[in-house]
């Protein structure tokens, strides 16, 4: 039988303090640089969810030391060496991180993972590799499953990348470079999505020592050892999204305390999102603080640097006083699921009318109705209904547990969120 969560109807305003995990687009930079360093190294405050799990049992198939320390990670890194098969699940960051790693181990590396792993992009990534000298067999696929034949090195230096389907073909490929023979000098072929996610990488990279600068046409990095680094996660700022929304709808008032003051999270950007959708917004000593109005606008923007919040703010649009329209957000469609049909679903089945563009969403308010949603195996989907079911009586979520992949406790801060009993019947 499928779990079925019935997602709580809350008109009430909400009144929350809500902190939050590390990072997971961080946790997993920082776990890959670990790895790779000149030393052991620290990581406090880590994300611990599904793909982050997953990526910590990929190095240490690979040969790396990872070891739990209370609620921390301490990484030893070891001489990399296959053979291996690693389970990437649906993590995209396992994807796109893991094989120019395996690129350096000694030794065939297999990857592969949940069934929609294989319908991921990652041709972009695998040509890149192939073009800097590394044997790939993946059956002409340009996707999960694929075996990285490593030899213990990468040559490295010049090399042109498709990377119009995700920014992490681009980190992937940099946050090994400093242990190509040559470093990288990387050239997009073409534009990136997301492309704060790569100069969160360049800043991570910098801060272990590499010298990794943005060129003309891409990014170069230099060959050279990667420092280790004793590091503290950032709170996941696009974990934040749901909650920070539940204020917007209820017309009530949460706080998420360690908001940094400057970051390279894309989820930064929710302060100015949500107040575009009418929420007033503050930095406070406790944090950030949103506050409802009691009224929730539409949004009209181009959100292809944010794509991660935009199923919560789809919800959100879904229950404004008009219609909005996101744009540049196409690479949705090869995210964990195609996150542009599976929105059109959920949204169309509440009540809103939604029409698909050729590179976004169109979502215009109706009358609210009670449904039976899909988490598409998406842990955004699931935040999302979380959501709608604020404001809509009578929304249920078939297999929440989705949500693990980046939040497995979820379903209970939700509950904390709203004043009732954890894991109290509904």
């Amino acid at each position: 039988m499928r779990d079925v969560w019935s997602a709580p109807h809350h008109p009430a305003p909400v009144d929350a303090v809500v902190p939050l995990p590390g990072s997971k687009s961080l946790t997993a930079r920082a776990l890959v640089l670990a790895a790779l360093a000149d030393g052991p190294s620290r990581l406090v405050h880590p994300l611990r969810a599904r793909d982050t799990d997953l990526m910590v049992g990929a190095l240490r198939a690979l040969g790396v030391g990872i070891e739990d320390a209370g609620a921390d990670w301490l990484v030893t890194p070891g001489a990399l060496r296959g053979p291996a098969t690693v389970d990437a699940g649906l993590a995209g960051t396992i994807l796109r991180f893991l094989p120019p790693v395996a690129a350096l181990a000694d030794g065939p590396v297999t990857v592969d993972g949940d069934p929609r792993l294989h319908d991921r992009p990652n041709a972009g990534l695998i040509d890149g590799l192939r073009a800097l000298g590394v044997r790939i067999d993946d059956g002409g696929r340009g996707k999960a499953p694929f075996t990285v034949h490593g030899t213990g090195r990468v040559r490295g230096g010049a090399v042109e990348v498709d990377a119009s389907e995700t920014s992490q073909i681009v980190s992937g490929l940099l946050l090994a470079a400093a242990r190509f023979d040559e470093g990288i000098d990387l050239a997009l072929a073409g534009g990136v999505p997301s492309l704060p996610h790569v100069d969160m990488t360049v800043v991570t990279l910098r801060e272990h020592g590499v010298d990794a600068v943005a060129t003309e046409r891409g990014w170069r990095v230099a060959p050279g050892p990667i420092a280790a680094l004793d590091r503290v996660l950032e709170p996941d700022l696009s974990n934040a999204a749901p909650f920070l929304a539940a204020a917007l709808v209820t017309g009530g008032r949460v706080t998420v305390p360690d908001w940094p003051e400057v970051t390279t999270q894309p989820g930064a950007q929710l302060d100015r999102l949500l107040t575009v959708m009418g929420a007033d917004v503050a930095r406070t000593p406790e944090g950030l603080q949103v506050a409802g109005t009691g009224r929730i606008r539409p949004l009209d923007a181009d959100l292809g640097e944010v794509s991660e919040l935009v199923p919560v703010l789809a919800a959100l649009a879904a229950l404004a006083d008009g219609p909005s329209r996101f744009t540049g957000i196409t690479h949705m469609r090869g995210h964990e699921t195609d996150r542009l049909q599976a929105l059109d679903e959920v949204l169309s089945a509440v009540g809103a009318r939604v029409r698909q563009l050729p590179d976004g969403l169109e979502v215009e308010p109706g009358p609210r109705r009670p449904a039976l949603l899909d988490s598409y195996a998406d842990h955004r989907m699931v935040m999302a209904a979380a959501v709608l079911g604020l404001a809509i009586d009578g929304v249920e979520v078939a297999d929440p547990g989705a949500v693990t992949k980046t939040l497995p406790d979820f379903r209970e801060r939700w509950a904390r969120l709203l004043g009732e009993p954890v894991g109290a019947p509904r």
